[in-house]
């Protein structure tokens, strides 16, 4: 199906809006971001909080909308300095297939509904996914230019999406709830920085500081390496008993350890090789990493 404004203008498909729309939200990204909220609700589901369709979905379509909003005033924000760099030139803005002011109006339209369809599961998760769209728009984004610590920044609204799915399910921000953020808080900085140093060159035509010494250097590759450990410390703390409802078996425990070791392995890699295809490794490691030890958590508690 295709609509014609004009003789002068180009057609526009379906296909191509469609197109547009999973680009400026970075809908891949953002089915990863809502996944961890899947994830986050399944773990806070019990006895006491039963499952419930109707509240997945809503925390699937309303998750989609606010980390989508996100990225639309990412990019609009960043219109000229995504023009500079190869991986963002095509995006919709830049490349002119989008106005800012309808880029704008998308935004405000998923910030809305976003808000609004959190709301209706309950306040709290409404809050803390406003709280997500304001850092990460007008804290992290602006900083991305000025300072090392973005990336610092930009992980708070990051961890959000994971412990937002246990507070969709119980309407409770608990010691639960705050492990789940610790977790994905720390495995934020060896991914960015996994990022930061394969894509150095094309972040330093914008002037984006994404890596903590702002080089790609041993201070830098250790940093990767001590957080990696933060992490694998903190995807263990469900079965030390101390993390309230939240909990982890012995044996899933060993399997998310693994893990974690597996991880690491590629960061003392990136230290060592100190280059782009190693810490292109490590970013993929990361990925795997998160996704799977949240299959793990889930899995965990359903076998247990």
């Amino acid at each position: 199906m295709k609509i014609i404004l004009n003789a002068s203008q180009n057609p526009i498909s379906i296909k191509s809006i469609f197109s547009d729309f999973t680009a400026i939200t970075k809908a891949r990204l953002a089915i990863s971001v809502v996944f961890s909220s899947v994830a986050g609700y399944l773990l806070g589901v019990s006895d006491e909080h039963a499952f419930s369709w109707a509240t997945l979905i809503l925390l699937t379509i309303g998750g989609y909308c606010m980390v989508g909003a996100s990225n639309v005033f990412n990019q609009i924000i960043e219109k000229d300095l995504d023009a500079l760099m190869d991986r963002t030139k095509n995006r919709p803005i830049p490349s002119g297939k989008m106005s800012v002011k309808n880029a704008f109006l998308l935004g405000s339209v998923l910030t809305i509904l976003g808000i609004g369809i959190l709301y209706s599961i309950n306040p709290k998760t409404a809050m803390f996914g406003a709280i997500s769209i304001f850092l990460y728009t007008s804290i992290y984004t602006p900083l991305k230019t000025i300072t090392p610590l973005a990336v610092f920044v930009g992980a708070f609204p990051g961890a959000i999406p994971f412990m937002l799915g246990w507070v969709a399910a119980t309407n409770d921000f608990g010691i639960e709830a705050g492990t789940l953020f610790l977790i994905q808080f720390f495995w934020q900085f060896p991914h960015f920085w996994a990022i930061g140093w394969f894509l150095f060159e094309d972040y330093e035509k914008a002037g984006f500081f994404m890596l903590p010494t702002g080089k790609r250097d041993k201070k830098t590759a250790l940093q990767t390496i001590l957080y990696t450990i933060w992490l694998i410390v903190a995807s263990l703390l469900p079965v030390t008993g101390f993390t309230g409802e939240l909990k982890l078996s012995i044996v899933s425990a060993v399997i998310v350890f693994l893990l974690g070791l597996w991880m690491l392995v590629y960061a003392v890699k990136l230290y060592n090789k100190m280059d782009g295809p190693a810490a292109k490794k490590l970013m993929l490691v990361s990925v795997s990493y998160i996704s799977l030890m949240q299959v793990i958590l889930v899995a965990d508690k359903f076998i247990r």
